[in-house]
């Protein structure tokens, strides 16, 4: 164990649980199901990738509170509808019940994740996640990825009432677990979300970049794969 850290808080999507691979198969299923080519969505790639900008920049809206967590899940269908010309609020909301039913059913995992998490917990480390995901929808990620034995506690924005990288889910999370920012590390993939967040409550960070992104901040610890995180702890 790291003589400094005894509590380790990790982000889930896009840092454990692979988010755009296990999204990616979720809209294809929806796609067939759902019959959005016969409706005049042709191409599913473009499909796909009309669907994540647009989910982009919804959920920079919500953390901001210019939108509900209801108005998130169905507008986002709805916009990438709209994209196609389809005017349809009633199918956006059927597929917004159907992409949240499968997604969480898909176990996708950054390459090394449950090995890294094995050997935090054999350190003896104090495991615990805290993300902005839907309550529900976390827990049976982590369920069905099998990786819920590893935390003890998710802290998440519901619980919080409070949405990373804002002070108040870190200090809630502290409050939750009994940890410290000087004895806490966070190990995320937001720069702006994860590692902002973090410092701001003067909590070391990892983040995680696995390809490299160039940027101009300086978290305590940058990291390309997980494994690598056996280097620091």
């Amino acid at each position: 164990m790291h003589d400094r850290y005894r509590y380790l808080f990790f982000d889930l999507d896009h840092t454990l649980w692979d988010f755009e691979k296990n999204s990616v198969q979720t809209l294809m299923v929806m796609y067939d199901q759902l019959g959005l080519k016969q409706l005049g969505i042709e191409d599913f790639d473009d499909f796909n990738t009309v669907y994540h900008q647009i989910n982009d920049k919804l959920w920079d809206r919500f953390r901001k509170g210019f939108l509900s967590r209801e108005e998130l899940r169905w507008k986002r269908m709805f916009q990438t509808l709209i994209h196609y010309r389809i005017y349809d609020e009633q199918r956006a909301r059927d597929m917004s019940e159907l992409y949240l039913e499968i997604l969480p059913t898909q176990n996708h995992l950054f390459p090394h994740t449950k090995e890294v998490l094995e050997y935090c917990s054999d350190k003896k480390y104090e495991l615990h996640l805290i993300t902005n995901g839907f309550e529900l929808t976390q827990h049976q990620k982590l369920k069905n990825a099998g990786i819920q034995q590893f935390f003890l506690q998710m802290i998440t924005s519901e619980q919080a009432m409070s949405m990373k990288p804002q002070p108040e889910i870190f200090k809630y999370a502290f409050q939750q677990t009994g940890a410290e920012s000087h004895n806490s590390l966070m190990i995320g993939d937001a720069l702006d979300i994860d590692v902002l967040g973090a410092a701001r409550v003067g909590m070391d960070q990892v983040y995680f970049n696995p390809h490299w992104n160039p940027h101009t901040d300086h978290p305590t610890y940058e990291i390309s794969c997980l494994s690598a995180l056996k280097n620091i702890v």
